[in-house]
């Protein structure tokens, strides 16, 4: 019985002992992708629709995101969730550096994502300018139901990367201005 075969995630046998068998590098990413501990970074109104979603009425423990971390050492997940201006570029940059490895961001809103209708010297178009991002979810504010298809997204796009070997990180990059010296 092959993984696709038996309907089980990551299972590659599975005998009449009950042993069951399988690679280290699926039970890694099954892992990464059912348990991920977002951190809200919301500047704005956005952050309200996050609120939304980790109620009952749209649950996102579904998908194995519910445990909500406001520190960067014990999140996994950032979803930044408003406007964000020159003045807290440094800081957004300092808590995602301050995130374990391996580390996913999601851009909420249409400020998050390009800076809104805040085309101004003060507003960041863009928060791809300040930390790379995975998943951009656009709207103003985005609906609940969209927050969580950018969370499956994330979820395929985790299962699908490969396991990396240990003390190697992900690698991004990000506009100059922003870039550790």
């Amino acid at each position: 019985m092959g993984v696709r075969d038996s309907g089980l995630v990551g299972i590659e046998t599975k005998n009449e002992t009950g042993l069951i068998t399988t690679r280290l590098d699926e039970i890694v990413r099954w892992g990464r992708k059912n348990s991920l501990w977002p951190l809200p970074f919301g500047t704005a109104c956005c952050a309200i629709e996050f609120m939304g979603v980790v109620s009952s009425k749209f649950d996102i423990s579904r998908f194995g995101a519910e445990l909500v971390r406001f520190s960067p050492r014990q999140s996994d997940m950032i979803l930044v969730a408003g406007t964000i201006n020159y003045k807290l570029a440094p800081v957004l940059k300092k808590i995602y550096d301050q995130m374990a490895e391996p580390k996913y961001v999601i851009s909420m809103g249409a400020c998050a994502c390009s800076g809104g209708f805040y085309d101004n010297y003060a507003t960041v178009q863009g928060i791809d300018q300040i930390i790379p991002v995975d998943v951009f979810i656009p709207g103003c504010p985005p609906r609940p139901e969209a927050i969580l298809h950018a969370v499956m997204k994330l979820q395929e796009r985790i299962d699908k990367e490969p396991v990396p070997k240990r003390g190697t990180h992900r690698r991004h990059e990000v506009t100059p201005k922003f870039r550790d010296n």
